[in-house]
């Protein structure tokens, strides 16, 4: 089983620690590049697919690395709305 595999596999569960790190890699290996818009951007972030130009939005989670179960939830299911899971 691949490392993308491996973390499609995890993040469909659903974990309570997922880590951004991971999503990172995920969704690099998905084809999305991570963006952060202007100077005040702070912890907002967008992963933007260049061949779908599909948009995920999502604060980057602190102070710690895990992500919320919100977050987690709403990225499956824009996933599987784009078949990429």
């Amino acid at each position: 089983m691949s490392q993308e595999e491996k973390l499609i596999k995890r993040l469909l569960s659903k974990p309570v620690d997922f880590t951004y790190d991971e999503l990172r890699k995920l969704l690099g290996k998905l084809g999305y590049k991570e963006s952060h818009s202007g100077k005040t951007s702070g912890s907002r972030v967008a992963f933007c697919n260049e061949t779908t130009g599909h948009i995920i939005r999502l604060h980057k989670p602190h102070p710690t690395n895990v992500l919320k179960q919100y977050q987690i939830e709403q990225i499956v299911e824009e996933l599987m709305a784009r078949r990429l899971v």
